[in-house]
């Protein structure tokens, strides 16, 4: 089955209507809170991140006072995150970062988000997408593997995927189209077992059956 742009436009517009409403599932009331959630959301569930933020954004929702923890006490603290030791460094290091160079500030700019410890391609996008209304794909597991699935974007590596979405979606759309696949890849789309009888999108996706046996 060939993927023509048309059949790109139609996909996208059964997702646009079945995930409207989506955003991020972390928790945040700033933008330090989102940029330590999407850290600590590497190799992690959003639901496992929200648990930990809650009790640690109440005390050290600052750089300035996520600093003063330092790394081992904050490792304690997010010890149930995947990961935790590396994120907790980097963690320690983007605070002292954003002390010295950006007024406690998160940046809006890719270079400088990108500056950060622990702050890749990914992270960098989705903050500039969720705080600052810059258009861009972040490209995560769910979006990597639907966007593979469907012949949105092929591509071996999330930069790859990233270049293909960004030719198939409106510029204007970026944002939005970035949950739309990370929701379908949460609830229909999953890794092992999709649920291909349930999903919109099943006469055409060319993947559609493929991975019905886990």
């Amino acid at each position: 089955m060939r993927i023509t742009n048309a059949i790109k436009r139609e996909m996208l517009a059964i997702l646009a209507e079945r995930y409207k409403d989506t955003t991020t599932a972390l928790a945040y009331h700033s933008p330090f809170e989102l940029l330590v959630a999407v850290i600590l959301s590497a190799q992690c569930t959003d639901t496992r991140v929200n648990i930990i933020t809650a009790r640690l954004f109440p005390a050290y929702n600052s750089p300035e006072k996520m600093l003063s923890l330092g790394e081992d006490r904050l490792a304690e603290l997010i010890r149930d995150c995947g990961l935790f030791r590396g994120k907790a460094r980097n963690l320690i290091a983007t605070c002292d970062l954003l002390c010295r160079s950006h007024g406690g500030a998160v940046p809006s700019t890719f270079e400088e988000l990108v500056k950060l410890p622990g702050v890749g391609r990914k992270t960098a996008n989705v903050l500039l997408s969720q705080l600052f209304g810059v258009p861009a794909i972040a490209v995560d597991t769910h979006v990597f593997r639907v966007a593979n699935r469907l012949a949105l974007a092929k591509g071996a590596t999330p930069e790859k995927v990233e270049e293909g979405l960004m030719r198939a979606i409106p510029r204007e759309e970026w944002g939005k189209a970035h949950h739309w696949l990370i929701w379908h890849g949460r609830k229909i789309c999953h890794a092992r077992r999709p649920d291909c009888p349930a999903c919109p999108l099943a006469r055409l996706c060319p993947s559609a059956g493929e991975h019905a046996g886990g």
